[in-house]
């Protein structure tokens, strides 16, 4: 029984060793007619992330949009550095929101973005552009450019890490009657996820 014992710790550690070191492994997690091309980059003061997103906007928000209802979004970013013998450590997590709006009267819309929720109004800071079609506007929401998700003092440069990465539409900040309304409907429906292994400096 001993015997029995030590071989299948053996073997579930040499599985866990070999899921660690297996190089590039990405996962996604997203509807049909969705992805999410990630890009992880290094650098000297931190870890950034590029990304390519690809979606169409739910029917029903953008029937609000038209309707002068803004519509808002999350980005987030978790990162945590793998360890073999335990539950991987989070060391690191970025938040970006976006919202998205359409003003009747001058048919032009505009996208916010902000690295806190636009209900704590005058914290953080809030970038805007504004868009003749609400194709360019998806367009640029769907471009993610060196956005730094971890500091370099987070990040171990000898450890593998694994980043989490979500993008989904944001219903807690929508008026109270759409929240309850939206609860269960593929109208509402927008959740791209994905996960992509960072190896370690030697490793490479």
């Amino acid at each position: 029984m001993g015997c029995l014992l030590r071989e299948w710790v053996r073997v579930w550690i040499l599985a866990l060793l070999c899921l660690v070191a297996w190089p590039g492994i990405a996962v996604a997690q997203t509807h049909a007619g969705e992805s999410a091309d990630l890009r992880l980059e290094r650098s000297d003061d931190g870890l950034y992330l590029s990304a390519a997103l690809q979606f169409d906007l739910p029917e029903l928000a953008e029937d609000a949009l038209y309707k002068g209802i803004p519509v808002f979004f999350v980005a987030e970013a978790q990162v945590s550095r793998e360890r073999w013998y335990w539950s991987d450590r989070q060391v690191a997590t970025a938040t970006r929101h976006l919202r998205l709006s359409y003003q009747p009267l001058t048919r032009r819309w505009r996208l916010s973005t902000s690295s806190t929720a636009f209900s704590n109004t005058g914290l953080g800071v809030v970038l805007g552009q504004n868009f003749d079609e609400l194709h360019d506007a998806l367009m640029a929401m769907q471009r993610i450019s060196r956005w730094k998700i971890a500091d370099a003092s987070e990040i171990d440069a000898d450890a593998a890490h694994t980043v989490h990465f979500r993008f989904r539409l944001d219903m807690s900040q929508l008026p109270r009657p759409l929240q309850i309304g939206a609860v269960g409907s593929s109208g509402w429906s927008l959740l791209l996820s994905r996960q992509q292994r960072l190896l370690p400096e030697t490793g490479r």
